[in-house]
């Protein structure tokens, strides 16, 4: 199936097709220059590529598309450890581009010099095009295998639903070695034929964008950055997504903007699946309605289906054409005999078909006193205060209480553990109040930024 029309030489050829870091490649130069890394790859199990945003990387990671190879993007964080589990467990060959010497494996450079014109075979719609590695929050991160089909079928939703097409420009700054970036980034741009500008951060300086994507972190930045914030206005949709978006950032930027930001919900076995629309109001702290062809539904801890009344939470199970194929290395652990796949978040789903993500089951609830308290709400509390930058909040053992809550929290200099209990508590019951507050330099993430809960938890 053709997955990139773009690389098939469909479209306009524009001068200024992809620009990464201040450099721009051509519609043509890029067909011919992912084609040249294709000729040299076809027949290879896997390759993997470094997920640096540079025009290099990225002609490597669509070669691969083009050879029909399936691609394991690494984290440029990765430890030399984790980056040899990747390119064990997902039966990489080859790694393009430059990498580290700890690679074992033959490397195929990536020349911008080089062109081929080759009319490239079509991939089935069922291999796999991408093999990507889940955040590791909890623990190690799997590789989820994702299909030629499910990546089209993700981008024709999501075009649809943003009223997404050619004459968009599509800035982003989500990572490429996470499902957002890569696929309803890269690939997405490519698939719909929009111009497409990568960069580690949003600023005003950049080139004038119609879309913006990013993650919650980064929006959080830009809202505390008014001159960069207010010159955002100008872009027709702004779109969350990767993980949950404090609903203070999303106020303070649609005060700066106009615009509520698009929340997306979806996890890497998933693809983006729930979201909101361009041309419809969303309901605030909200990641809106499932995408056309999506079916969700939740269930409660005794597995049975729990209501759609906006109030009883259960874990949120999908099916739908842009579920993965499997994980590397574990046949059979994809979906549920019918279809499902149980993501381990915990939501909500109103009447009208309105989702509100919750967290992860075992992370982002706590239970004190019987009572289940979603820490997501304690932390974008936290995050309403001037002086905090970020928090993450846990559950520690307690022996009267069964949990405690625990907010660690990076924040300018100044503040006091009460003060920031007691701005908690000015909001929210006393149930949510941390009892203790640790203030940090930085939080512990895993080699795909995700915040490594699990090492804030005491043990004792």
């Amino acid at each position: 199936m053709t997955l990139l029309p773009a690389l098939r030489g469909s479209g306009v050829d524009r001068a200024d097709a992809l620009r990464v870091a201040g450099r721009t490649i051509s519609s043509e130069d890029l067909q011919g220059c992912a084609n040249a890394v294709a000729d040299r790859i076809r027949g290879a199990r896997a390759v993997a590529v470094e997920a640096v945003p540079s025009i290099e990387a990225m002609v490597g990671m669509l070669g691969a598309v083009q050879a029909g190879v399936p691609l394991v993007p690494v984290p440029p964080l990765a430890t030399p450890e984790e980056r040899r589990r990747m390119l064990r467990e997902s039966g990489a060959s080859l790694v393009l581009g430059p990498t580290a010497a700890e690679a074992p494996l033959p490397v195929v450079p990536v020349d911008l010099r080089q062109r081929s014109w080759t009319a490239q075979p079509e991939a089935e719609p069922a291999a796999d095009a991408v093999v990507l590695y889940t955040g590791g929050a909890g623990g190690a991160s799997r590789g989820v295998r994702i299909s030629h089909r499910a990546i089209a079928a993700e981008v024709d939703l999501l075009a649809d639903a943003w009223r997404w097409n050619a004459d968009d420009v599509l800035v982003q700054g989500a990572p490429l070695f996470r499902a957002y970036g890569l696929v309803a980034g890269l690939f997405g741009a490519l698939r719909v034929g929009s111009r497409f500008v990568h960069l580690d951060r949003l600023t005003a300086a950049s080139p004038v964008g119609s879309i913006y994507l990013a993650v919650p972190g980064q929006w959080a930045r830009i809202a505390r950055d008014v001159p960069t914030a207010r010159a955002l206005a100008q872009a027709r949709i702004l779109v969350s997504g990767d993980a949950p978006l404090a609903s203070a950032v999303n106020e303070r930027m649609r005060l700066l903007t106009a615009h509520s930001l698009i929340q997306a919900y979806g996890t890497t076995e998933t693809l983006v699946t729930v979201t909101g629309r361009a041309d419809a109001r969303g309901t605030p702290g909200t990641a809106g309605t499932p995408l056309p062809g999506v079916q969700t539904r939740l269930l409660g801890a005794d597995g049975r289906p729990v209501p759609a009344d906006g109030e009883s939470v259960g874990e949120l199970c999908i099916r739908g054409p842009t579920l993965f194929n499997g994980y590397v290395g574990q046949p059979g652990l994809a979906t549920c005999a019918d279809g499902w796949h149980a993501t381990g978040d915990l939501a909500t789903v109103a009447p009208d078909g309105c989702h509100r993500i919750i967290g992860r089951r075992r992370s982002d609830v706590v239970h004190c006193r019987d009572l289940p308290v979603p820490v997501r709400q304690v932390e974008e509390i936290l995050l309403t205060h001037p002086g905090v930058h970020e928090a993450a909040v846990v559950g520690a053992p307690h022996r009267a209480l069964g949990e405690e809550i625990v907010a660690y929290v990076v924040a300018a200099e100044g503040l006091t553990a009460q003060l920031l209990i007691d701005h908690v508590g000015r909001m929210l019951s006393a149930a949510h109040r941390p009892r203790r507050v640790h203030f940090v330099a930085e939080l512990p993430r895993s080699p795909h930024g995700r915040i490594r809960k699990s090492l804030l938890i005491p043990t004792t």
